[in-house]
């Protein structure tokens, strides 16, 4: 069967010698890479020299030997160049997921000592998704924090048991090394970068041309636990699976659950076990659990402001669900993972 070709012929704007020179920046793919990796991080920039008042960005599409890239999906870029024709001076490099054949190509290959010799003249070096992998094998992210899909995580933690990783995380700034979650988490980063090089505005205007969140709210467990609850089961507990996954707070008892979908409790508890895996009580506290962090990521609310919208009755019951599924305190959870630009993160590793 043939495979269906899509070439990206990338053109550049002369350089206007009034400004400063763009930034390069090199996004790297090979055989296998997830498209997405790829030319979400690219829409991202090409939006932002839309919206910049000057070209802030210089694209460029790089393999290991440069030539066409053949993606997971079967789309091709086009016209790639090699790693070892990229230019002495990068702005950031950028390593996309794929499919494991490419990636183990990729951490048995050149690249990782390429990524190294790379490491000491390059302001950022960064993942998506699985490519994560990349620069494990590299060594860069040993003792530091990281993150890539939540499928995954414990696969990386395992093949580079010095990393610390985070899998919650949408991504993970730990300068100069960026890693990000599945897939459109790297579009997050990537709208991260934006909002430090160029300023909130800008990004922001790149988050509403491309219907994105300015910040991303929740952890991957709201796409993970939550998702693979829905999903076992039927049709007649996935609105209501749905609905309070949206909204956990106010009651969620047994009696006003099984009330809703028109069954006994008894019959409800039972079905509700049998098709999840867990108890309506477990799941509603998951769900409170998982708003609660989204809340702490993104405010500085007090915590009886976020105990009282996630749905618990008071800060203590808020201490004693986090201290049972996430094993740190709300402040702690905070602390980690509130919300920090990567322009104020740039200004602590300065």
């Amino acid at each position: 069967m043939a495979v269906a070709e899509m070439s990206f012929v990338w053109h550049y704007l002369p350089m206007d010698v009034s400004v400063a020179p763009p930034r390069k920046m090199a996004l790297v793919g090979y055989r296998g890479v997830q498209s997405l990796d790829i030319i979400g991080p690219l829409e991202v920039f090409a939006m932002a020299n839309r919206f910049g008042d000057r070209q802030s960005y210089q694209v460029l599409l790089a393999s290991p030997s440069g030539g066409d890239v053949v993606c997971n999906s079967g789309v091709v870029l086009a016209n790639s160049i090699s790693l070892a024709e990229l230019p002495p001076a990068l702005d950031t490099i950028l390593v996309g997921g794929g499919d494991e054949a490419g990636l183990l190509s990729m951490r048995d290959s050149a690249v990782v000592d390429w990524l190294t010799t790379r490491a000491g003249t390059t302001r950022r070096i960064g993942s998506v998704c699985s490519g994560a992998f990349v620069l494990a094998a590299a060594g860069v992210l040993d003792g530091r924090s990281a993150t890539t899909h939540w499928e995954v995580c414990a696969e990386l933690q395992r093949f580079r048991p010095s990393v610390q990783v985070e899998p919650d995380a949408i991504f993970v700034a730990d300068p100069p090394y960026y890693t990000s979650a599945g897939v459109t988490a790297g579009i997050d980063l990537c709208l991260s970068f934006v909002e430090a090089d160029c300023g909130p505005e800008v990004a922001l205007s790149v988050a509403r041309n491309l219907v994105l969140f300015m910040r991303r709210p929740g952890g991957q467990t709201q796409y993970s636990a939550g998702l693979n609850v829905q999903a076992a089961a039927t049709p007649r507990l996935r609105q209501l699976i749905a609905d309070i996954s949206a909204d956990p707070s106010g009651e969620q008892n047994v009696p006003q659950l099984a009330e809703r979908v028109a069954m006994s409790e008894r019959t409800f508890s039972r079905v509700f076990q049998k098709e999840t895996g867990v108890s309506p009580a477990a799941f509603v506290e998951l769900a409170r659990v998982n708003r609660a962090k989204a809340l702490l990521e993104t405010s500085d609310w007090p915590l009886a402001r976020v105990a009282n919208r996630a749905g618990f009755g008071s800060v203590e019951a808020l201490h004693r669900a986090f201290n049972k599924r996430v094993f740190v305190t709300p402040g702690e959870y905070r602390q980690r993972f509130g919300h920090v630009t990567l322009a104020e993160e740039t200004g602590r590793a300065a």
